[in-house]
């Protein structure tokens, strides 16, 4: 006996109830079951899409120390408040590291730095030639007419924001800060090559050289635990490590160090984390 096939009329509010269905159970299927290949990896380099966030600090591995480095400069590689590093890897003030001493970043214990380092790191700035001095004719003027800060008087007159800081120096700003931490973490101002870059606010220095890849010649100040500057790409330095600066005072010369062209590359980071120089810069 033979049967002929037949469907019945489904009303339109009915289809797509049951396909509504389908839709919802498609959907729970796939939350039920990770994808191929285990944990999904997520991209922290970057912020999400119109969200402006900011590259967040290096939170696995770790890193052994070379000679040069200091805990503010690591810090400062890897996107972290140095405080909250130090107190990670039980560094105690003074914060003295070690050549070959390692860094964590994921909360591990630490290993002990191999017994042929043991002494901790001294950093030798690269000898640099001393500023010459150039001969000036008498004054016959009263004396106290004789400037006492030759390197502030470089820039137009040295005006501070109200929160203290003042520009670091004098020319257009050609790069702005982006909120994206892939992108510019400062602003690049031009200038000529020997140009005074001076202290944006008062502070110690806590690194000078030229580790850090991409910022050439490389002067970090701290400011207090919250705050540190950094300023990049300069000819020569002309401070050292542990030395203490006033705002205004000549720290460098710009250059091109590390970058395609003389600027000076200014950084200022609260706990770790990039901010936008402008809004503590005075208004130009």
């Amino acid at each position: 006996m033979s049967f002929t096939a037949f469907q019945l009329p489904m009303h339109a509010s009915n289809a797509r109830n049951l396909l509504g269905g389908l839709v919802l159970g498609a959907l729970l299927s796939a939350c039920a079951s990770p994808p191929a290949g285990g944990v999904k990896v997520v991209d922290r380099t970057h912020g999400a899409a119109g969200q402006g966030s900011l590259r967040q600090p290096v939170t696995n591995g770790q890193y052994q120390v070379q000679r040069g480095d200091t805990l503010y400069s690591i810090a400062f590689r890897f996107g972290w408040d140095w405080k909250a590093l130090a107190a990670r890897n039980r560094i105690a003030p003074p914060y003295l590291i070690r050549v070959g001493q390692i860094i964590r970043f994921d909360g591990q214990p630490a290993s002990r730095p191999p017994s042929v380092a043991t002494a901790p790191v001294v950093v030798t700035p690269p000898s640099r030639p001393s500023v010459p001095i150039q001969s000036r004719p008498i004054q016959t003027q009263p004396s106290a007419s004789v400037k006492t800060a030759p390197s502030i008087t470089a820039l137009p007159p040295t005006q501070r924001s109200a929160s203290g800081w003042l520009w670091p120096s004098n020319g257009a700003v050609i790069g702005r800060f982006s909120s994206n931490g892939s992108l510019n973490k400062g602003i690049d101002i031009a200038g000529d090559l020997g140009q005074p870059v001076l202290a944006a606010s008062d502070g110690s220095v806590v690194y000078a050289g030229s580790g850090l890849r991409g910022y050439g010649e490389l002067v970090i100040i701290k400011h207090s635990d919250t705050y540190v500057s950094a300023y990049g790409h300069n000819r020569r330095l002309l401070v050292q490590e542990g030395q203490k600066v006033k705002a205004g005072q000549k720290i460098a010369e710009m250059g091109s160090t590390g970058t395609d062209r003389v600027k000076l590359h200014f950084e200022v980071r609260r706990q770790g984390k990039p901010v936008d120089p402008l809004q503590y810069l005075p208004k130009r």
